[in-house]
């Protein structure tokens, strides 16, 4: 294992170089809306006001001024849905990792959903610059009753100007989790491109994503598998585990793949949750 890989396990000093940052959000059922109960930052990581364009939930924009992170850089996000609160978190564009001389950056998630709780987590992309050395990690705690929708894309590089995740470390998990036990957990370690190619990688494909839905059985599997219709430029598979539905692509680029998640966020949506699909306006900007 490199120096690269054991640099992104270590924790990092107070005295660090780069960006520390820090934003907590907790999210309750107020009088029949899900408000922004609870807030706070240090560090250039943000929030938007909440946005309502379908009554209840609330929608929520992830702002991260500097639009890059770098080694050093350290930011956490965490995220708590109260309660009988709903609500859908996104981003206004992609995250990018860019070069790093050695140092690490670290990107840690947690998001938690109370009992009755819903949390749709659609992030844009991340896109990953050759040389860039990162540690990622998303953990996801649902209460017993709590619902989650959600995804995570990677760019393994910039494949639109023919770039490769030919050199540096990305080291990118994921938990799943529920009242403590797990139902899902993966770990993708991209060393020096090692992982990219091969029939147990990537299989050459520069952009990989995960798609996960709670509280799905075997009718909602048979309905993506059927009406998802998804671009013929990618590879992808859904599969049920428990009653998580878990759908995963590879592509040569992340547009595929966001049209896939998508439709079957369009799909999974109304038959999990009871609405349709309200894409966030940010979306279309």
């Amino acid at each position: 294992m490199s120096n690269r890989v054991d640099s992104c396990q270590a924790a990092i000093p107070v005295d660090a170089p780069g960006w520390q940052a820090g934003l907590e959000l907790g999210l309750a059922q107020r009088a029949g809306r899900t408000v922004l109960a609870h807030k706070r930052q240090f560090g250039p990581l943000t929030v938007q006001r909440p946005f309502y364009p379908e009554g209840d939930p609330s929608h929520i924009y992830l702002l991260h001024p500097p639009g890059g992170v770098v080694g050093g850089d350290r930011l956490e996000v965490a995220v708590q849905v109260g309660e009988g609160a709903h609500a859908l978190v996104t981003t206004p564009g992609a995250t990018k990792f860019y070069r790093s001389a050695g140092p690490c950056a670290q990107l840690t998630q947690h998001l938690s959903i109370a009992a009755g709780g819903v949390l749709e987590w659609f992030p844009q992309e991340n896109i990953l610059f050759p040389g860039a050395n990162l540690r990622l990690s998303i953990k996801v705690e649902l209460a017993a009753g709590a619902r989650f929708l959600g995804w995570e894309v990677h760019s393994l590089g910039r494949p639109a100007v023919g770039e490769r995740f030919a050199t540096g470390c990305a080291d990118l998990r994921l938990r799943l989790q529920r009242a403590g036990v797990p139902l899902l957990l993966e770990r993708l370690l991209i060393d020096d491109g090692a992982g990219l190619n091969g029939p147990t990688g990537l299989r050459g494909h520069p952009v990989t994503g995960t798609l996960m839905a709670t509280g799905a059985d075997a009718q909602d599997l048979a309905a993506v598998r059927t009406d998802a219709m998804p671009p013929s430029d990618l590879l992808w598979g859904a599969t049920l585990v428990g009653d998580v539905l878990i759908a995963r692509c590879v592509a040569a680029g992340t547009e595929p793949i966001n049209r896939l998640f998508i439709a079957l966020w369009g799909i999974l949506r109304p038959r999990l949750l009871g609405r349709p699909a309200c894409a966030p306006r940010i979306w279309s900007t």
